[in-house]
């Protein structure tokens, strides 16, 4: 399975994408998937991982190096354990869907990586993992971070603004109602963002 599509975009957005190509592109993106609940449960995780696979495309596009997907955190494992189990199984089904074509994950020249308390995930979904992993190591087109079994976003969001260079951009949009538009503006304010931090590091 290859995650990289061709177009899915439509050619209003295609255009703005080339508009903002000229700017500053940050080397590192993240996302937190927050707001997959307010759906039914299987049909929320799901919708939020199918915009997880259009998000990183997005940043195929604009040549953004490395992304961090917030996929499942420690807290999550307080839900029901249908819940879980759930999630559990998108995940395990995620990493099969890659692993379908093995040539085709290394010929994408994106390199996988997992991090997190991984002693907290199903063994099989370990090995999955591993696999994916070492399929993709020589990869260096992108690097994609999968955090899975993470500390709390409030952790994430503390070691965040204690790295230099780093901005934070909010958005009332919950995921998966994130669209490129929301990702656009993101990008879009990102540089005048790091102007705006030298700017005060300058003045410490």
């Amino acid at each position: 399975m290859s995650w990289l599509k061709e177009r899915i975009l439509n050619w209003f957005q295609s255009l703005i994408l080339r508009i903002i190509e000229f700017r500053e592109m940050p080397k590192h993106v993240a996302f937190i998937m927050d707001g997959n609940r307010r759906y039914k449960k299987t049909e929320g995780h799901s919708k939020g991982l199918n915009k997880m696979i259009n998000a990183l495309n997005w940043c195929t596009y604009l040549g953004i190096v490395e992304v961090t997907v917030y996929i499942f955190s420690i807290e999550n494992f307080k839900r029901s354990k249908e819940e879980v189990d759930n999630l559990m199984d998108l995940i395990r089904q995620n990493f099969k869907d890659l692993l379908k074509d093995k040539k085709k994950l290394k010929d994408d020249k994106i390199c996988f990586r997992v991090i997190g308390n991984l002693s907290l995930i199903p063994e099989d979904i370990c090995k999955l993992k591993a696999e994916v992993i070492i399929i993709t190591r020589e990869n260096n087109r992108m690097f994609v971070n999968y955090a899975i079994a993470y500390t709390s976003r409030d952790e994430i969001t503390h070691a965040i603004k204690d790295v230099s260079n780093t901005c934070i951009y909010f958005t009332k949009v919950l995921w998966p109602e994130f669209s490129p538009w929301n990702f656009f503006c993101a990008i879009f304010y990102y540089p005048g963002d790091v102007i705006l931090a030298y700017r005060k590091i300058e003045t410490i």
